[in-house]
């Protein structure tokens, strides 16, 4: 673990649960697995704040916690789960692209929360989309409990492990922690709820008396799935991220007919491969040929020769999924080298990566560059990682005169030096938005209150002179300086996303490489 990871993870924290919470985490992190009155002592905490932290990062699925043999808990926050926080936004909008808005929120209130009802979550949804909707419209329960089964089919949602049922007659003391556990089989089983219900509106609430809203609160205090809790299944959502990383390799690299049969391939295996397995289920022709879409009217023939083409090229037939990964990866470097350093560093650096070890002057004559250039860029590429030197002694007294030196690309090497620097470039994007925001808080709440008095006049039906004359409240200076101050954020935002992006390339073959049989 870097100090960039662990600082990337302590502004995250930070960012979404505060200072106190941050505070545990980091300490998590850094020292490793400890129990509760050790980090109460390092922290400098009281045992209640420690608890209450250690509450939210459990609930957030950010903190586990291991029942030791002599009889204490010890708890540990995996740098892993604390950086995927910065992926939400991606799985959210996948949800949304793949089911839609009901998708999108069941999605964003599981992540919000960390662990949720499938009943809580169906309620929530359908109350944030029918406040969205016109008057006199409601949202369903029952269509928010159907896309909430089809995201648990596709295994996007999962249920949490829970603590065994324990008999009332028993006399023995209870465990100081629960072990948690799930069964596979029931993992993506909905319960049979049978919702019954419609969405509400805030205002409709607000109408109700305050018994009928307590008596209404304490009939939903033990809901029908209580204690079957739900959470966002991570795994899956990178399975589906890598799957449509090599369908666009793919298409780039060949043509459109080709990424789909590649789609349709790793579609019918979507469920039945494991994330980290090497290799998709294996598929006959047959197979692939009748689960291909009905808009592709290809013959078997031509199928059949794709498939040797896919079979045949360099990023194989996407089936072996570890090999696309490292043409990702490898493809992520060369273009790297390729901004950082110009097209002849480029074509030195692929050159190395087909031929794996060169001595300077054979990469001189077969990249066709001059020698003094050609010495000054593999010198670049050395001190900056991207390269490295094997030194082959011809006698055992390592003279220079009698030794070859050999330029060579450690792609997984490369790899890990360029997601350092990815995870120091999000925490400097972090702060620099943090930065931004401070600069300007006098103005954003002034625009805020500003909102907040417009929404209200409008809905008492104020006349529009009222409502020019609050809007004036803003100067066209101060909306200029709003304007570039959205545009910067939205920016930053912007490039949050396209290095995560790259962080996830370069971590799927890392784990690929060291998980490899």
């Amino acid at each position: 673990m870097t100090q960039a990871e662990i600082k990337l993870c302590s502004l995250l924290l930070q960012e979404h649960f505060g200072e106190i919470v941050e505070k545990i985490g980091t300490h998590l992190i850094k020292t490793g697995s400890q129990p509760l009155r050790v980090i109460a002592n390092d922290t400098g905490m009281s045992l209640d704040q420690v608890k209450k932290a250690l509450c939210v990062l459990i609930q957030h699925n950010l903190v586990t916690y291991q029942l030791q043999k002599r009889g204490f808990v010890e708890y540990e926050a995996p740098c892993s789960r604390v950086l995927r926080i910065l992926r939400y936004p991606r799985y959210i909008y996948t949800a949304k692209t793949l089911y839609s808005d009901m998708g999108e929120l069941i999605v964003e209130e599981l992540l919000l929360n960390g662990k949720m009802t499938m009943s809580a979550v169906v309620r929530k949804v359908a109350d944030r989309l029918t406040e969205t909707m016109e008057d006199g419209k409601t949202m369903d329960y029952g269509e928010v409990s159907n896309t909430f089964m089809r995201l648990a089919d596709t295994h996007f949602i999962q249920r949490c492990p829970m603590a065994p049922e324990t008999t009332e007659t028993s006399d023995a003391p209870p465990p100081p922690a629960p072990t948690l556990a799930v069964n596979e089989k029931d993992m993506y089983v909905v319960p049979n709820l049978n919702l019954i219900g419609k969405g509400k509106r805030r205002r409709s609430f607000d109408d109700e008396d305050n018994g009928e809203h307590k008596a209404k609160r304490q009939k939903q205090d033990s809901p029908p799935d209580d204690g079957i809790y739900w959470q966002a299944n991570i795994d899956r959502f990178h399975q589906h991220f890598r799957d449509q990383a090599i369908v666009s390799a793919v298409a780039n690299r060949m043509d459109q007919t080709s990424s789909e049969i590649v789609r349709t391939m790793l579609r019918m295996s979507e469920i039945t491969t494991s994330s980290t397995a090497p290799y998709t289920q294996p598929l006959s022709s047959n197979e692939i040929f009748r689960s291909l879409p009905a808009g592709y009217n290809i013959v078997k023939q031509i199928l059949d020769q794709y498939l040797t083409l896919l079979a045949d090229d360099p990023v194989r037939n996407a089936l072996y999924l570890h090999k696309a990964l490292a043409t990702l990866a490898t493809a992520t470097l060369e273009s790297v080298v390729q901004e950082r350093f110009g097209s002849r560093c480029a074509r030195i650096f692929r050159l190395l990566l087909r031929k794996k070890h060169l001595e300077q002057k054979q990469v001189e004559d077969f990249a066709m560059i001059p020698a003094k250039e050609a010495k000054d860029m593999l010198y670049k590429m050395l001190s900056e990682n991207f390269v490295s030197l094997q030194e082959i002694p011809k006698t055992p007294d390592h003279a220079p005169s009698r030794t070859f030196y050999l330029y060579t690309v450690n792609t997984l090497s490369s790899a890990r030096m360029l997601l350092h620097r990815c995870y120091k470039s999000v925490a400097n994007l972090i702060e620099r938005r943090q930065y931004e925001t401070k600069e300007n808080k006098r103005l954003l709440e002034k625009s805020q209150r500003v909102e907040a008095i417009l929404a209200s006049m409008q809905a008492t039906g104020a006349e529009e002179v009222q409502l020019q004359e609050i809007e004036e409240m803003i100067t066209a200076p101060e909306r200029q300086q709003l304007e570039n101050l959205k545009r910067n954020v939205n920016k930053i935002d912007a490039s949050e996303n396209q290095v995560d992006e790259t962080i996830f390339v370069l971590e799927s073959y890392i784990e690929s490489t060291v998980k490899k049989p």
